[in-house]
This record gives C-alpha cells, sequence and structure tokens, in this order.
C-alpha cells in the first residue's frame, strides 16, 4: 500500500524547493536535477499544480516556476487530493465490483476510522511547515559541521 504516489512526492519536493526560493522564478529543469526527478514526468506535475492555483509560470530566460499561494495554506492533504484522490486503506471493492461482505464488515469500519485519522493528520502538515523543518534542519547540520571543523582543528 502506498499512501503517497511519485507524482504527490514529486509535487512536495517542487513545492519545497520553490519555497525555499520564495519570490523568484526556478526552471523546471533546475528543480528536475536538484531534486533528482524525471524531467517530463515533474512537467506534468507542475501543469497540473498551475491548474490548482499553486504556482505560476513564466516563459522566457527569467522564467520557470514560481508559488502562487502563501506555503502555510498549501497542505499536504490537498496535493494528496489533487494527485491521487482521497486516501483510502482499503477499497471495499473486488474486481471493480463492491465487496458482499460490505455492510457486514466489521473490518470496514476500523479502516474508515484509521483513514480519518491519516486524513486528519494530513490536513496539519503545510509546505510551510516542511520548510521550517527543513529549514532547522540545514542550520543543525551547518552548525554540527562547524564544530567539527574546530575540533579538528
Amino acid at each position: 500500500m502506498k499512501v503517497l504516489t511519485k507524482k504527490t512526492d514529486y509535487a512536495i519536493r517542487a513545492l519545497l524547493m520553490l519555497g525555499a526560493k520564495r519570490g523568484s522564478y526556478v526552471s523546471a529543469r533546475t528543480i528536475a536535477v536538484e531534486q533528482d526527478m524525471p524531467y517530463q514526468f515533474l512537467r506534468g506535475v507542475l501543469q497540473e499544480m498551475i491548474r490548482h492555483d499553486l504556482i505560476v509560470s513564466k516563459e522566457g530566460v527569467q522564467g520557470g516556476f514560481m508559488l502562487e499561494k502563501d506555503p502555510d495554506e498549501i497542505r499536504v492533504k490537498q496535493l494528496i487530493e489533487i494527485f491521487q484522490g482521497t486516501v483510502q486503506v482499503s477499497e471495499c471493492m473486488f474486481r471493480k465490483q463492491i465487496c458482499a461482505n460490505r455492510s457486514r464488515c466489521v473490518l470496514r469500519h476500523e479502516i474508515m476510522r484509521i483513514e480519518q485519522v491519516v486524513n486528519n493528520e494530513f490536513e496539519q502538515v503545510t509546505i510551510g511547515k516542511l520548510l521550517r523543518k527543513l529549514t532547522l534542519a540545514d542550520h543543525v547540520m551547518l552548525a554540527s559541521g562547524n564544530m567539527e571543523a574546530t575540533e579538528n582543528k
């Protein structure tokens, strides 16, 4: 079971990069290279985010992609819904037919409860929150690198 598909993962990573360079246009090629993503696949993800008013694009030498929305307003749950639909742990389906045991299934109610918990958690995670964690992690790594350099002298 995959909770996040490649499209959702790439969308989150691209938005994090755009958020880190907020106010500047970043080319799809730059994002693809720095994030180790297939360029053409990424282009499709970026186009979908334009359609949902998350980012804007500009053509030309100084062009690229830029965040349209505040990173704190972009929720991971929204990205999941755009790229893969609602979070589902079980489809209650077999060969495209609704399961005959669905109305009596005791597991189904637990699965629905778990799906609600997962959805609520993803609702709390925003691109802004992830950016702050990324910035904090970078500062910690930088500080530990400086301490190691000092100790090695």
